[in-house]
């Protein structure tokens, strides 16, 4: 078992970078996917903020029903049903809207665990590599005798390299995973304020 390990470690950091790049990619498409969709949504929820509050105050369900049928920012599809279900009465209103909530917002942070995961690990795992590198580089110097500190020098700087991509990696997902969950938060801060009048046309009407 202790031979495997050593064996292991030997392997040097190499094979470290093929993972990052893998996950480089993999949070580049999370962050294209999640931006792409949150600008459409960002644009729809714009004209719903503008119009419907109005409406709502109005009262004219029917107009807010017409502006939020061809639309898909998660205030608009909590409207939706609410709207669907306003004769079921406030409390059981106030239930149904809360739990499609729930579940706009799990759609919305579909994908950014990844985000969050690989900002907080990816230097972890180029640390990891740059370790290995340096372990490799180390046992290099050991094989060459006196005849090599140039060996030791260009492993460890190849081996620092992991780190590098790591840091690379973790910095741009950490910045899209912060927008991204402020972005959430102040979308479902809009559609709690296009609920509560919806909320308080359902106790006028009860």
């Amino acid at each position: 078992m202790l031979q495997m390990i050593k064996a292991f470690a030997l392997l040097g950091g190499e094979w470290v970078l093929y993972i990052l790049l893998g996950l480089s990619v993999w949070s580049i498409a999370v962050i294209w996917d999640r931006f792409f969709l949150f600008q459409k949504k960002a644009k729809e929820s714009k004209l719903l903020q503008e119009k419907a509050p109005e409406l709502l105050l109005k009262g004219q369900i029917k107009e807010v029903q017409k502006l939020v049928e061809s639309l898909t920012s998660p205030a608009a599809a909590i409207l939706k049903i609410g709207i669907a279900n306003l004769s079921a009465g406030p409390e059981s209103l106030e239930q149904i809207l809360g739990s499609q909530r729930i579940y706009e917002k799990l759609m919305l942070e579909k994908n950014l665990l990844v985000l969050g995961t690989l900002g907080s690990n990816a230097p972890f795992i180029g640390l990891f590599g740059t370790v290995l590198g340096i372990i490799k580089a180390f046992n290099d110097l050991a094989l060459a005798g006196t005849s090599g500190p140039t060996v030791v020098m260009r492993g460890v700087s190849e081996a620092l390299v992991a780190t590098a991509v790591g840091l690379l990696i973790a910095i741009p997902c950490v910045a899209a995973y912060n927008y991204f969950q402020n972005w959430i938060k102040r979308e479902l801060s809009n559609s709690d304020r296009l609920t509560a009048l919806l909320m308080a046309y359902a106790e006028k009407e009860k």
